[in-house]
């Protein structure tokens, strides 16, 4: 059983079994971060602030599966079409070493270095720099001395350290509604007080109120070279999909959108480490259903070069708040078509 299972799945025995348990768990976690909330807002402590840069955190309301991840691709790329440098900052979820490392796409460093989605940041990015660390306050001003003037805090909502010009939340389900380990909220929804701009996806919880609104779409297959597909030949071809990540199923209902016909779904846990065992099944399946072996490109970032199977690519389209989103960050509106691709 997953913590995915619990937290969004049917309730059932092991949800009423685990209740008890995870509830008072639950409760001192808000006491907690609630307690922690209180000292930032009454100035016990007090947040980094880095001069001469635009500070923009993307962030959310619970963990894993928000996102995230697109909104701050979009943004990184559009700030660097508007003439910005631009600097991701990331703790790296996932990755073995727990040193500060600062790359970009042009020499990226191994996944259990860094983690999968600073790696596909940067090489959605090129020329953008990909700050990983615990300290991000510290990541903040060590890229602001190399000239870094947009940085932006990957999943920083929580992380008050570091002050912030805009707060932008990505609205998501919040599953069963509780906090963790209970459920996956990291805060109440009264927490959105501190945000800047809502954002939500089509389709997500919240989308009706959110500030801004985008859709992801589907946009290219890239295959193990680089080389890259079109979606379209994926309709009335059988796959199978590979993925370690929170909510595979939203994977899923991309691949059926686009003609596919799904033989089967092999899904782990988020940020998964693929063994070889593991890969070897998934290739065995595809070959059994004749179908094409598709992950995700976060995911693809954990595989082994050279493995037989294409990442789906998705591009995120704002269709409402574009004037907004562009006040609140000062960049030009018209220069968003020129930072896709």
């Amino acid at each position: 059983m997953t913590w995915e299972s619990l937290w969004y799945g049917p309730r059932g025995w092991r949800t009423a079994v685990l209740a008890p348990a995870l509830a008072p768990l639950s409760w001192l976690y808000s006491a907690g971060v609630a307690a922690r909330n209180a000292a930032f807002s009454l100035g016990l402590r007090r947040p980094v602030r880095v001069g001469g840069a635009t500070v923009i955190s993307v962030g959310n309301l619970l963990v894993g599966g928000a996102g995230k991840t697109p909104v701050a691709i979009f943004l990184a790329r559009w700030a660097s079409a508007c003439g910005r440098k631009v600097a991701v900052l990331s703790r790296g979820y996932g990755r073995a070493s727990t040193q500060e490392v600062h790359f970009t796409s042009a020499q990226l460093p191994a996944v259990e270095a860094v983690g999968d989605e600073p790696r596909l940041i940067a090489r959605r990015c090129p020329g953008v720099e990909v700050w990983v660390g615990a300290k991000r306050a510290s990541l903040a001003l060590a890229a602001r001395e190399r000239g870094a003037d947009f940085l932006l805090l990957d999943d920083g909502f929580q992380h008050r350290q570091l002050h912030r010009d805009v707060d932008l939340v990505v609205l998501s389900e919040a599953g069963n509604g509780h906090r963790l380990p209970w459920g996956p909220l990291r805060e109440s929804p009264a927490a959105l007080s501190r945000a800047t701009l809502t954002w939500a996806a089509a389709g997500a919880s919240g989308e009706a109120i959110a500030h801004v609104r985008s859709r992801l779409a589907a946009t290219a297959l890239i295959e193990a070279n680089g080389e890259q597909r079109p979606v379209e030949s994926l309709r009335g071809r059988a796959v199978v999909l590979l993925a370690g990540i929170a909510r595979p199923e939203r994977v899923v209902r991309t691949l059926e959108a686009l003609g596919a016909r799904i033989a089967h779904v092999h899904a782990y846990v988020d940020h998964h480490a693929f063994s070889r065992m593991e890969l070897e099944k998934a290739q065995a399946t595809a070959r059994k259903h004749g179908a094409l072996l598709v992950t995700t490109e976060k995911d693809r970032e954990r595989l082994p070069d050279g493995l037989d199977a294409l990442a789906l690519r998705v591009e995120l389209e704002v269709t409402h708040g574009l004037d907004a989103l562009a006040h609140a960050l000062g960049l030009d509106k018209a220069l968003v078509h020129s930072s896709r691709g």
